[in-house]
């Protein structure tokens, strides 16, 4: 869990590293080194080298300290925290989606090729037809699935039919990139929830399926999936909302 509000930086200090002083610096770097750390073990294993993400979490903190303004009523370790958790995003983003295992790439193969043969059958396999054709869960099918999608399709709104996304969905008056990285993760919040919630939100929002689709895949109605997804996502909004009162 980060906190920002304990790391405490002079304001001299950061005048003169953005002065160019290379020392004050290094001590701003050192200063807030726990706080660095504690964002990228956030994206380790996801089959990026450590030490690169740490340099990219750095340089996002060099960033941070050139941009801050002394005169803003925040902390530089606040301020700083969505300028790292940002270069840490494009810097995957370039590299490509998450990396994923061997046997996650062997499903998804599995996955494709059982997909082409209901195709050429004239109809679209279900999660349930497949996880019961492969011989294993529906959330690892859904898990699987979800490995092909960018790191970052909680922030995008193709997915929905208003044009928001999920974070757009729960979001509250606070800086939520400060609140994820102080507290809790988009990732944290789906996997507390209840087994049937969870394929909602990744069939909807991580792999951009309509409500219609995706109560076609688990068998339900549209209503039951809306009225399921509303009650998830204020559930998610709470918590959020429960743990900006919590770090404040």
């Amino acid at each position: 869990m980060l906190e920002p509000s304990l790391y405490e930086n002079q304001v001299s200090d950061i005048i003169e590293a953005q002065n160019g002083d290379k020392s004050a610096m290094e001590k701003l770097i050192n200063n807030n080194n726990g706080l660095i750390w504690s964002i990228v073990k956030r994206f380790i294993d996801r089959g990026y080298e450590t030490e690169d993400l740490y340099q990219i979490a750095v340089i996002g903190f060099m960033r941070a300290i050139k941009k801050f303004d002394t005169s803003f009523e925040v902390k530089l370790s606040t301020y700083a925290v969505p300028y790292i958790l940002g270069d840490l995003r494009r810097y995957m983003q370039t590299e490509g989606p998450i990396k994923i295992s061997r046997s996650i790439k062997e499903l998804l193969y599995k996955i494709s090729e059982l997909e082409k043969e209901y195709l050429k059958k004239g109809k679209e396999a279900s999660i349930e037809e497949i996880a019961n054709e492969i011989g294993v869960s529906k959330e690892d099918i859904v898990m699987a699935l979800e490995s092909k999608k960018p790191v970052n399709s909680i922030y995008e709104n193709e997915s929905d039919e208003e044009g928001l996304s999920l974070m757009d969905k729960i979001s509250t008056n606070v800086d939520e990139q400060t609140l994820i990285a102080n507290k809790l993760t988009i990732s944290e919040l789906i996997e507390n929830l209840e087994e049937k919630e969870k394929q909602i939100i990744l069939l909807r929002y991580f792999r951009g399926k309509t409500q219609t689709e995706v109560a076609k895949v688990m068998g339900v109605n549209q209503v039951q999936i809306s009225r399921i997804e509303k009650r998830v996502l204020e559930l998610m909004k709470r918590k959020l909302t429960d743990d900006s009162a919590i770090t404040a």
